[in-house]
This record gives C-alpha cells, structure tokens and sequence, in this order.
C-alpha cells in the first residue's frame, strides 16, 4: 500500500500553478483588447478592495477598445483611479458611466519590452512548478522514514513526479512560445501603412479600395 502519499495532490498543484501563469500572462497589455487586462485591478470601494467586474460591465466593442459601463455613478472616478495607478499605462476616457480603455499601438520597443515581461514570467512559473516537486520528494521521504511506502513505491513516486514536473515545464514553454507568437503578429499587423492605390480607367485617375503594405 501506499501509505498517505497522494500523487495527484501534487498534479493539482501543479496545475493551479500553470492556470496562474497563464492568467497572469492574459493581463498584459499587448496591443489587443481583453477584458482580462483588468484582472489584477482593485478599486478601493464599500470598505474593500474589489475587482472591476463586479462594479461595471466590460466589454470590448473594437479590437483596440474595451468599454466599462460602471453600475455606480459614484465609483467612477474610483474605478478611473485604479486605472491610472495600475501598471497598465493606460489614459481612461470618461464619457458619462462609461469609461473607454483606447489599447495603443503595440511599439518595437514596447514589444521589446514584453518579451522580457514574459521569459521573467516564465522562469518564475518554472521555479514554482520545481518547488511542487521539492515539496513531493520530502513528502515521499517522510513517508519513506515512517514506513508508510516502501523503497520500491518510493522510486516510483519520484519517476512520477519527475514526469510531472517535465510535462509542467514543458507546457509552460510552449504557453510563452504561444504569446510571443501572438505578440509578434500583433506588432507586425501595427507597423502597416495605408495606401491609397490610383488607376488609370479611360484616361483618368480613380481611387480604389485601400490596401495594406507591411513595413
């Protein structure tokens, strides 16, 4: 028998661990609107400190635009300081009860600067995922000195463990690999010019659609 041990305690954790990165991931601003940019948001209101989506109705109207329909009048210029002071490096406007977030193109620089956003992010996720495992390994050899599994539980559990965390770290990799492909399009889509094409249609200049060239 295998005692007290319980492997998939450890699985759970692991995986809270990765929903963790992948929600903090979701609140960066990347040039793409998401309610999700707000999550780490809180409005000193009613005595405590609350999330935005449970003082308004967000939504997102435009790719670049996300929209705030605050329930209270009285908390909107709160909710409009929350914003300021937040790291999100966003001007509200305010038009009535709605306050209107205009996401800013995304920059070389600014797309530089996530990058290294994101592979920080990355390496904290891992440290966290390796700690599970840390945690694992001392329970087993606990369990180990108090004779509750035997040698050959023992080396199974740590191979499982092991795996676990390999898996974990892996899809963590592939988590980042994702954002940085999805940052990567949306600074290519930013850095398009209009053009406003000219053809000569008997004799004289007529405009057409407008196109895209990518710079």
């Amino acid at each position: 028998m295998s005692g007290e041990f319980s492997e998939k305690n450890y699985s759970v954790k692991m995986e809270k661990s990765i929903l963790s990165f992948k929600k903090d991931l979701s609140t960066l601003r990347t040039g793409r609107a998401n309610p999700s940019m707000l999550d780490n948001i809180k409005v000193d209101v009613y005595g405590q400190l609350m999330p935005i989506d449970q003082l308004a109705t967000i939504s997102v109207p435009e790719a670049r635009l996300i929209s705030i329909q605050v329930w209270d009048k009285g908390n909107i210029q709160l909710i409009d300081s929350a914003i300021q002071k937040s790291e999100l490096g966003i001007n509200p406007q305010i038009d009535g009860q709605i306050i209107r977030l205009r996401i800013p193109d995304l920059t070389e620089e600014r797309r530089k600067e996530l990058i290294k956003i994101l592979k920080s992010k990355r390496e904290k996720s891992k440290v966290s995922v390796r700690n599970i495992r840390r945690e694992a390994n001392e329970d087993l050899k606990k369990n180990l000195k108090d004779k509750k599994i035997s040698e050959d539980e023992n080396k199974n559990f740590e191979k499982q463990i092991q795996k676990l965390t390999d898996l974990n770290i892996e899809n963590i990799d592939k988590i980042l690999s994702e954002k940085e492909k999805e940052i990567l399009q949306i600074w290519t889509n930013s850095t398009t010019l209009p053009l406003l094409w000219m053809v000569m249609e008997g004799g004289e200049k007529k405009e057409i659609e407008e196109e895209t060239l990518v710079i």
